[in-house]
């Protein structure tokens, strides 16, 4: 698979089938990705993985404090910006709809909204799940850094057949999942990623979100 393919194929995956992943696959996938560019080659990236047993435990815990709080604990960071304007909005909120009317959920289904809103809280059922640090001093250029370093796993998931879900979802999760990882203060949870098998037959994974052509958000000069 060449990496035009990878991007092309590649989607937030929202059901996994019951099939495992190889330890030698995770491995060669961050082997990979470590070659991603950062400022200085600082790489500020921490990776956590969980499979099995341990990922079960922390679904376990998480599943237990949804049921009391479904909004979780306050993120440490904006997951959107708190006044988000126009056109970002509109896209944010179509990206929603859309994604609720392949599983059938109606706008004023709120119940329906939160029961899907909680599967993040088991990675979508992946069999994977992966947990992604960056030291606290950092700023906005090494999470950039982050960002092309989740990009660069996410694409080398697709080399392998995998698909994955990045989540920030998480974020609301950060103390639970930073108790239960053992990561020390100088480090902030960014996100988690779900990574498996993609569930062919699930309607939630027709989801194809629209993207703007070429010419709506690049000026090309001196051609």
């Amino acid at each position: 698979m060449n990496v035009s393919e990878a991007l092309a194929s590649r989607i937030s995956c929202r059901a996994f089938l019951d099939r495992p992943v190889a330890e030698e696959t995770v491995r060669a996938i961050l082997d990979g990705a470590r070659h991603a560019p950062s400022g200085g080659n600082l790489q500020p990236w921490q990776v956590h993985v969980l499979t099995g047993a341990p990922l079960r435990e922390l679904v376990a815990t998480v599943d237990e404090k949804l049921q009391r709080n479904p909004a979780g604990e306050p993120a440490e960071y904006d997951i959107y910006p708190p006044h988000l304007g126009e056109p970002y909005r509109t896209r944010r909120f179509k990206c929603g709809a859309d994604l609720y009317a392949t599983l059938g959920i109606a706008r004023e289904d709120r119940a329906g909204r939160l029961r899907q809103f909680g599967r993040n809280a088991c990675f979508h059922d992946a069999p994977v799940g992966l947990f992604f640090a960056i030291d606290r001093q950092m700023g906005p250029p090494q999470w950039a850094d982050m960002g092309i370093f989740l990009q660069s796993v996410m694409l080398l998931a697709r080399e392998y057949g995998l698909h994955s879900c990045p989540q920030e979802y998480w974020a609301i999760w950060h103390e639970t999942v930073a108790a239960f990882l053992g990561l020390p203060p100088e480090l902030m949870l960014f996100c988690g990623l779900a990574l498996g098998y993609m569930d062919p037959a699930a309607p939630v994974n027709t989801l194809r979100t629209e993207r703007m052509a070429v010419d709506e958000f690049a000026v090309l000069r001196g051609f």
